[in-house]
């Protein structure tokens, strides 16, 4: 079974390994067909269609997964829709939308859509109900590299949780708070499953407890300043997030009554009061000592830090070793690093 997702095109490498990593702690088996210019292309057993909807709803640089029906030469993509046995995967109201991932084309998008809904309609005869607004059935044509690729779509993120969810909407804001999404993608970097426990130990207001408790995942999450404790957990309680243990401590004296499955954290960097005065690079080497005690073994973590901190000097004497790295422009002078790291 061939599923396309179509990612997001605001960073390179993000979305793509998010994919792969939720892919990976849900046990679905996959292998890449293609991969470009924002389309996933993936070959995936029929088993585990029913559980495509679910990784879904997880993921935050991903906008839409669908099921391929077809492919073929986009001069051919009539022709080829004429023998789909269109029965089988339309049994409601439908509607078709055409995509273009780049230039190449030259199809009139909405002539296409038009043409593909005629053949159906004419499959279906008086079973065909055509619906343009909020169909149960989306039928997708994704045209891309002269290309076309024709599905129905099984999943599609939701904009709207990402957009309310913005820090300055929440209840308790304070400036430099992480987006929804980037937070998500972290959570879902370490492979966390639904009921394994997360920690954040720099919370901040809690912007990466709320994605890890939106997926499902217990969260314990720590900061030194009792302000932003007291402002998670209001945030948590806003989001309707009722399985969390939030308390005031410092990273690196923290002690836990057991070990948790991830920890995905943004330390505050530079010289002021939310490093309470100590420099960047020994607040984290101090906490990831601290920290290597709290996660299992071959747990994963994940850390966003400034491009200009050495990791090494940082990770110096643990059992944390980076796996994967990820850049984020944010202005000239910053890029932010998303480093993955396993205790091995």
């Amino acid at each position: 079974m061939e599923v396309a997702l179509i990612l997001s095109q605001e960073h390179q490498t993000l979305p793509k390994a998010e994919v792969e990593a939720v892919l990976e702690c849900e046990e679905i088996t996959y292998s890449i067909k293609k991969y470009c210019d924002g389309v996933l292309l993936l070959n995936i057993p029929e088993k585990y269609l029913k559980n495509l909807p679910n990784i879904s709803r997880r993921l935050s640089y991903t906008h839409e997964m669908i099921h391929i029906i077809l492919s073929a030469d986009e001069n051919k993509l009539l022709s080829e829709a004429k023998k789909c046995p269109w029965e089988k995967y339309v049994q409601s109201d439908y509607a078709v939308r055409v995509k273009k991932m780049d230039r190449r084309s030259s199809h009139n998008t909405s002539n296409l859509e038009w043409e593909v809904g005629s053949i159906i309609k004419k499959t279906l005869g008086k079973n065909a109900r055509v619906k343009l607004k909020d169909p149960s059935i989306l039928i997708r044509i994704i045209l891309q590299d002269e290309m076309a690729l024709l599905g129905y779509r099984t999943g599609q993120i939701s904009k709207k949780h990402f957009y309310n969810l913005k820090p300055h909407k929440r209840p308790f804001f304070y400036p430099g708070s992480m987006s929804p999404k980037l937070a998500r993608c972290m959570v879902n970097l370490t492979r966390i499953r639904a009921g394994e426990t997360l920690l954040d130990p720099f919370c901040g207001t809690g912007g990466i407890l709320i994605e890890a408790g939106v997926i499902g995942t217990r969260v314990i999450g720590t900061d030194i300043d009792y302000k932003m404790v007291k402002g998670t957990k209001e945030n948590l309680q806003y989001c309707d997030i009722h399985d969390y243990h939030v308390f005031q401590e410092d990273a690196r004296k923290l002690k836990l009554p057991k070990v948790v499955d991830a920890i995905v954290t943004d330390p505050p960097y530079g010289i002021s009061a939310s490093t309470g005065g100590e420099s960047s690079e020994n607040l984290y080497h101090q906490s990831m000592i601290s920290l290597e005690r709290l996660i299992k073994d071959d747990g994963l973590m994940c850390l966003a830090t400034p491009h200009y901190l050495n990791l090494d000097e940082i990770f110096k004497g643990t059992k944390f070793k980076i796996i994967e790295q990820h850049h984020i422009r944010m202005h000239k002078s910053l890029t932010r690093v998303i480093s993955v790291l396993k205790k091995i």
